[in-house]
C-alpha cells in the first residue's frame, strides 16, 4: 500500500505543468510568414527552442559555453499574452542569448537534439500535450537551411518509420514567462520534478557533450 501511495505522490509532481491533450495538433508550423527580425545592440544573438518543460531546457542551455543566459517563456502559438495558467496554443520555449564568437547556432541546434527524445510527438518525457511540443525557430534563411539539413541527417539515422518530431517555424514573438519560472531548477533543486526529470535530463546531455560545458 505504501508503494502505491508513494507512486501517486511522485506522479502528482512529475509534470512541469498541467498537461494538455496530446491528441491536439497545432498546425501553425505550416506558416509561410517571414520570421520577425529583431536587432540588438549588445553584441549577442538570440535563438529560440521549445523542447518540453522550460525548467529543463533553460538549465541545459545555461551550461553551454558561449551562452550568456537562457530565458523561459512562450512562443509558437497565436494566443495573445500567454501566461503559465493560460498558455493557449503556445509551447514552453527558451530564449537563448549567446555570443556568436564563442558558440554557433549550429552548435546550439546540436545541443537541442542531443538533450531530448527527438521522436516524441507533442511532449518530452512525462510532459505531454501541445504546450510541450518540440519546435525549432529560425530567424533567417540561413538558420532554416541549417535546421533542415540537421533534421534530414537525423532522419537518415532513425529506424523504420520514426522521424524527427520537431516542428520548424519562423520566429514571430517570444513572451517572457513569469519571474518565478526563471532559473527555476537552480532555485528549487529539491523540488520532485527537478530531481526526477530535469536533473537526469541535464546529466544525460552533459555525458554526451562534455566538451561543450562551462567549467563549474
Amino acid at each position: 500500500m505504501k508503494f502505491f501511495q508513494l507512486f501517486f505522490v511522485l506522479f502528482l509532481f512529475s509534470n512541469c505543468a498541467e498537461s494538455k491533450s496530446d491528441k491536439q495538433v497545432v498546425q501553425i508550423s505550416g506558416q509561410t510568414v517571414d520570421p520577425v527580425k529583431e536587432i540588438y545592440q549588445d553584441g549577442y544573438k538570440r535563438a529560440y527552442f521549445a523542447s518540453g518543460c522550460f525548467w529543463c531546457v533553460e538549465g541545459i542551455y545555461e551550461s553551454v559555453i558561449g551562452v550568456k543566459e537562457a530565458v523561459s517563456g512562450y512562443s509558437g502559438g497565436t494566443t495573445p499574452n500567454p501566461t503559465y495558467k493560460n498558455q493557449g496554443n503556445h509551447a514552453e520555449t527558451v530564449e537563448v542569448i549567446y555570443d556568436p564568437n564563442r558558440v554557433t547556432f549550429e552548435t546550439l541546434l546540436d545541443v537541442y537534439f542531443a538533450s531530448q527524445n527527438i521522436t516524441q510527438v507533442n511532449g518530452q518525457g512525462p510532459d505531454r500535450g501541445i504546450n510541450y511540443r518540440s519546435i525549432v525557430f529560425y530567424r533567417d534563411a540561413n538558420e532554416k537551411a541549417i535546421i533542415d539539413a540537421k533534421i534530414a541527417a537525423l532522419n537518415l539515422q532513425l529506424e523504420g518509420s520514426l522521424k524527427v518530431a520537431a516542428h520548424v517555424m519562423p520566429f514571430q514573438k517570444f513572451y517572457r514567462a513569469e519571474e518565478y519560472h526563471q532559473n527555476y531548477a537552480k532555485k528549487n533543486p529539491n523540488q520532485p520534478y527537478i530531481r526526477n526529470v530535469s536533473k537526469p535530463r541535464k546529466e544525460n546531455f552533459k555525458n554526451k557533450h562534455p566538451e561543450l560545458l562551462k567549467s563549474e
